[in-house]
């Protein structure tokens, strides 16, 4: 799927679960925004793929960290609590396949479940990147979500994805199109210039 353009979100026609989209129309006709529900895209709708890991969602953090974005004006628009099947987790961690840990970090993450999330705002995956912390919570400062609730990396309570190219792959492999909701957020003009 190609990149799409930002295209302004104040009036999405409306699709409910029971809204039957006929193949051959595409979901483009019926929602203009379509082409940026499993993708990244740039400028106020770009967009990245947050999960909290099996010890974040184990010491209830779940609430705090959404708390934290939404408190910095990044908008929500998918959000699921699954247990993660192997396959979906080796696909996600392929590129660390050949690292000693692989094997234990998805052991790691299919110990318990993990709340998937899409995240949209400016910039928003340089801000999570930057919210979250270093990978290695000895190095996040405090402030980040692993340096104030994490202690080793193995640990570390949250991934985020680290490119506009790696939020648009996570997002399709952890999300469906029909899964991820455009709305307008009123609080957006008091957020964006």
């Amino acid at each position: 799927m190609g990149t799409a353009e930002a295209t302004s979100l104040s009036a999405p026609p409306l699709l409910g679960p029971s809204t039957i989209v006929p193949p051959e129309a595409g979901l483009g006709s019926f929602l203009p925004h379509a082409s940026t529900l499993p993708a990244a895209c740039s400028g106020a709708n770009e967009r990245t793929f947050v999960a909290i890991k099996p010890d974040g969602v184990q010491r209830h953090l779940v609430g705090e960290i959404i708390r934290r974005f939404e408190r910095k004006g990044l908008q929500l628009v998918g959000l699921k609590l699954l247990q993660a099947s192997e396959e979906l987790l080796k696909e996600h961690y392929i590129a660390l396949r050949d690292r000693p840990f692989y094997s234990r970090l998805v052991k790691y993450m299919s110990s318990g479940p993990v709340v998937a999330m899409v995240w949209q705002g400016l910039d928003v995956v340089k801000t999570v990147r930057m919210m979250i912390g270093e990978t290695d919570p000895a190095e996040s400062r405090p402030g980040t979500i692993r340096g104030d609730f994490c202690v080793e990396v193995s640990k570390n309570v949250i991934h985020g994805s680290d490119s506009v190219e790696s939020a648009r792959q996570e997002i399709s492999l952890w999300f469906c199109p029909e899964e991820l909701t455009c709305w307008e957020d009123t609080a957006e003009h008091w957020i964006y210039a």
